[in-house]
C-alpha cells in the first residue's frame, strides 16, 4: 500500500498543532502506560495498523506484558487489568464509537469513580486526539512498520 498524505510535509502548522496536543497529554498527569493503552484500544477499534504498530512497540517499550496486550480486545473478559483501567477503556469505546453509544451516562458515572474530572476532561481529550491519528493515517496511508519507540533513560538514584 502506498501512502497518500505526507501530513508533516504538506500541512506542517495543522501537524505541529496535533504534535503541541500530543505534548500536552504527555505532561497533563495521566499515567503513560494507561494513555497508550486507551490509544492502543482505540486504534484496534479503527482498524489503523500504523498506530496499533506504534502504540504496541511504546507499551512494550514500557515495560507492558505481552499477555495483557494479546487480551485487550477482549479486556472484559480478562482479569489482568485494574478498576481504573477498565473505566478508562469503557469510556475510550464509548467515546470512539460516539455516533452509536452516544457515550452512556453508565459509562460516565463509571468513569467519574476512577478519575477526577480534570481527569476525565484529559482522557476524553487523549481518545479524541487518537481518533483524529488513526483517521489522519488511515485516509493518508501512513505505512506501518518503520516506528520505534522512543527509549527513556532510567533515572539513576545516587
Amino acid at each position: 500500500m502506498e501512502e497518500r498524505i505526507h501530513y508533516k510535509k504538506v500541512s506542517s502548522g495543522a501537524y505541529h498543532v496535533l504534535s503541541e496536543l500530543e505534548k500536552y497529554l504527555q505532561e497533563c498527569g495521566l499515567e503513560e502506560p494507561l494513555l497508550k493503552l486507551i490509544m492502543l484500544r482505540a486504534s484496534q477499534i479503527n482498524g489503523c495498523a500504523y498506530c496499533l504498530d506504534m502504540h504496541w512497540k511504546d507499551l512494550r517499550a514500557l515495560g507492558e506484558s505481552e499477555q495483557r496486550l494479546y487480551s485487550l480486545d477482549a479486556w472484559r473478559e480478562s482479569p489482568y487489568y485494574s478498576d481504573r483501567e477498565r473505566a478508562a477503556l469503557a469510556w475510550t469505546e464509548a467515546v470512539t464509537r460516539v455516533s452509536e453509544t452516544h457515550v452512556p451516562d453508565k459509562v460516565y458515572e463509571g468513569a467519574k469513580k476512577h478519575f477526577s474530572e480534570k481527569e476525565l476532561a484529559d482522557l476524553t481529550l487523549a481518545v479524541a486526539t487518537i481518533n483524529m491519528w488513526n483517521r489522519l493515517a488511515i485516509a493518508g496511508r501512513t505505512t506501518p512498520g518503520a516506528y520505534q519507540p522512543v527509549k527513556k533513560e532510567l533515572k539513576k538514584v545516587a
